[in-house]
């Protein structure tokens, strides 16, 4: 059964563009265009083995998003992918504390982002 991965991302290219490397590798792929259409599809039901979110979003933005999804029922140890332009040490330090399992510059590499994601789901 392949893996599902969450991706959450105000930009429809990203999205679009991540979703396809992702479906190419074999991913079972859902979106989300913001951090509110996250929590909501995450409350509805969906599980997904990884959710990759940018943080730079209109209102709720990705570290929100993060803090919120770690403490929904069954989400806690959902691991958490932060895909964003910033590269700030600061924002880093506080995607993690918010417990963001890993971290990635834009614009991704596909071989970057299917390596990290691998790294996360060695399984697939």
């Amino acid at each position: 059964m392949p893996s599902t991965i969450f991706l959450v991302d105000d930009s429809a290219t990203i999205l679009m563009s991540m979703e396809a490397i992702l479906r190419k590798a074999g991913f079972i792929v859902a979106k989300a265009a913001s951090g509110e259409d996250a929590v909501a599809t995450l409350q509805g039901g969906l599980k997904p083995n990884l959710m990759i979110t940018d943080i730079h979003m209109p209102g709720m933005n990705g570290i929100d998003l993060i803090r919120k999804v770690r403490i929904m029922p069954g989400c806690q140890f959902v691991p958490i992918l932060v895909v964003t332009t910033e590269s700030q040490q600061a924002k880093r330090d506080e995607a993690r504390a918010a417990k963001a399992t890993g971290w990635l510059v834009k614009p991704v590499q596909p071989d970057d982002l299917l390596k990290v994601v691998k790294q996360i789901l060695p399984n697939g």
